[in-house]
């Protein structure tokens, strides 16, 4: 059973990420990349990751989809149609996936994966505690540095809006 649902997450991944990049509406695209974002904690479910998978969802799936919706809306060009690439660009674009894709193959098939039998548990505590913990191995300064980051990109989305306005 799991095996099914693993292709059928994976099937929706595919589709919709080729639909993402390839539609030319600014918001379905935004939207395509929602349901990707969702197959993906779909995944982390599926693995048993729940923490992983809620984060996936809360902050991917719910905080940064919503925060590209309102800056798409915020510009006014909702149904603002990207434009095409040049056939050479198209081609050029399609052969370099070729070839990271069989780069990604040969790593693959080159090495092989053993299964790791995890015998430690890990409760959102240690991963709250390690995230914002000054010692050795925290990770409270990425966390201030993204945040600060997000905050540059959110004021930096207020600034372009309000200069297409005038």
């Amino acid at each position: 059973m799991e095996r099914i649902i693993f292709y059928i997450l994976a099937l929706i991944i595919v589709v919709f990420s080729i639909a993402s990049v390839s539609s030319r509406k600014m918001l379905r695209s935004v939207i395509y990349l929602l349901f990707v974002l969702c197959g993906i904690a779909g995944f982390y479910f599926l693995i048993d990751y729940n923490f992983l998978a809620a984060i996936q969802l809360t902050v991917y799936a719910g905080g940064i989809i919503v925060l590209l919706i309102f800056s798409v809306m915020l510009i006014h060009h909702i149904e603002m149609e990207l434009e095409v690439a040049k056939k050479s660009r198209q081609i050029l674009v399609g052969l370099l996936c070729l070839f990271g894709l069989g780069v990604f193959l040969t790593t693959i098939y080159a090495h092989p994966f053993v299964v790791v039998e995890n015998k430690l548990t890990t409760s959102t505590a240690d991963i709250g505690h390690k995230l914002l913990s000054y010692d050795a191995g925290g990770f409270i300064l990425p966390f201030e540095v993204i945040s600060v980051l997000l905050l540059a990109a959110m004021i930096g989305a207020i600034v372009i809006a309000k200069k297409s306005r005038e």
